[in-house]
């Protein structure tokens, strides 16, 4: 091994809907964190290795740092702080904005009192003219003592590989966790999961709220097509009908879309059966939670 060889944890932290999980994906070379333009869509911590001759990061996506307004909300603000403490290094992404608003304050005064070391991503650079990002550092420079401030655009990777770099320098000399080939310790089940939530997301756009969940009744692999039947999870009989769609039309998009996406990840055909069932008030039952797959490791 290496003697200069470096491995430790990093955790992406942000208001929802900054981009982490893009940047994430951006970053590995691979999607596996789900993306859409609504917040809240991350809900469980997210595990994916990057592993390169320098060494190897472990990124944990956190879902965004909310107000809990359920039992889900305060699963999810639970996630997110015990990450902040379980890793070498933490990202703080900020859109590329020089206005600082009180959710930004808010998660600066709570990192004050994590002793790691901190960077600054100022994400979507694609967005805004480089002579105005002194303007948007300048903003933020002063809110945390940041070790670094590194501008990036998740969309079009620019200047994630200076961002890899400045990563390395922060992480503590040490074997590898995983072998150079793992990805993520998703397993295939809660990733494809996810992947059909997403696309009733983006599907479905404002028409329901997110009380939707996503589970994997079965899945089966053969040697050239995998069969999964999935049920989608929504609160309300209303909901039901949105989600279903006039004579199934729905339905049948996000079945299309999901399995497109599902097809290029296990690289091979795919026969997806989806079902909708209404499970009330789901998002403050602890029980339910759980068997949705939301579970604090």
């Amino acid at each position: 091994m290496n003697k200069d060889y470096r491995s430790g944890f990093v955790t992406l932290i942000g208001r929802p809907n900054v981009g982490k999980s893009t940047l994430m994906n951006t970053l590995i070379g691979q999607k596996i964190a789900i993306t859409s333009n609504k917040p809240q869509t991350t809900r469980n911590r997210i595990q994916t290795v990057y592993t390169d001759e320098r060494g190897q990061i472990v990124f944990l996506d956190t879902p965004g740092i909310i107000k809990a307004r359920n039992k889900l909300g305060d699963y999810m603000v639970r996630v997110t702080k015990s990450t902040m403490e379980d890793v070498d290094l933490m990202l703080w992404l900020v859109e590329a904005s020089d206005f600082v608003g009180q959710g930004d304050q808010s998660i600066a005064k709570q990192l004050s009192d994590i002793n790691k070391p901190l960077i600054l991503v100022i994400n979507k650079s694609d967005r805004v003219k480089k002579d105005e990002m002194f303007g948007i550092i300048d903003a933020y420079k002063d809110l945390c003592d940041f070790d670094e401030i590194v501008p990036v655009s998740a969309l079009t990777g620019e200047n994630t590989d200076e961002l890899l770099s400045v990563i390395y320098k922060y992480l503590p000399y040490g074997e590898p966790f995983y072998d150079e080939d793992t990805v993520t310790d998703q397993p295939i089940r809660q990733i494809t999961a996810e992947l059909i939530r997403e696309k009733a997301l983006k599907c479905l756009n404002d028409e329901i709220p997110h009380g939707i969940a996503v589970v994997i009744d079965k899945m089966e692999e053969g040697r050239e097509i995998t069969n999964i039947d999935a049920t989608i999870i929504c609160e309300k009989d209303s909901h039901k009908g949105i989600i279903i769609g006039k004579q199934g039309t729905m339905l049948k998009k996000i079945g299309s879309a999901a399995r497109y996406e599902i097809e290029r990840l296990l690289e091979q055909h795919v026969n997806l059966k989806l079902w909708v069932r209404v499970k009330k008030d789901w998002r403050d039952s602890d029980v339910l939670i759980k068997n949705f797959g939301y579970k604090e490791s």
